[in-house]
């Protein structure tokens, strides 16, 4: 009987590990978000005040867009709070109106305080239609501020496409 007991003990004590540990998709995403966060400082040195200074953020190392009047995006990213990857989160877009082309980008969204974090953490996270990002490569400055509690950066990786917004665009978290 005791054998029994100890090893239900040890397949939940397991289940529960490898459920809350990270996946070699996690692993690559995070990975690359790291190569992301130099890629972004190196475009624009300023955005250290945002990494530092903000409750937390996510980059999203690989968002591809595209589309021909009906467009998407989509990405998959690390979340941090206080510098620590806290879990993961998905990104997801779709629209309608004049658009063309296809495109990579880095995108990359400041928390100004716990609140706005926290609200992205429940789900309930979603950019208006009207939103857009500082674009860092189209030599606008940083002295972009936090509107409703977030700042978006975006990097262009490759392609070329006549949309620069992110409003509509809705989110996924999931913790570790």
């Amino acid at each position: 009987m005791k054998i029994l007991k100890l090893t239900t003990v040890l397949f939940a004590m397991l289940i529960t590990v490898s459920l809350s540990s990270q996946t070699r998709k996690d692993k690559k995403i995070m990975n690359d978000a790291s190569k992301a966060k130099k890629a972004l400082l190196k475009a624009h040195t300023g955005l250290q005040r945002f990494f530092d200074e903000s409750a937390g953020y996510v980059i999203f190392p690989n968002v591809g867009k595209g589309g021909f009047v009906v467009g998407a995006a989509s990405g998959n990213g690390a979340v941090y709070e206080g510098g620590k990857v806290i879990g993961m989160a998905g990104l997801k877009k779709l629209n309608v109106g004049f658009q063309a082309g296809g495109q990579a980008i880095i995108e990359v969204i400041f928390f100004e305080d716990s609140a706005a974090l926290n609200e992205f953490k429940e789900g309930n996270f979603s950019f208006a239609a009207e939103v857009s990002a500082v674009a860092l490569k189209s030599g606008i400055g940083l002295n972009a501020k936090y509107k409703d509690g977030v700042a978006v950066f975006v990097l262009p990786k490759a392609g070329l496409m006549a949309d620069a917004t992110v409003g509509g665009q809705k989110f996924s978290f999931q913790a570790f």
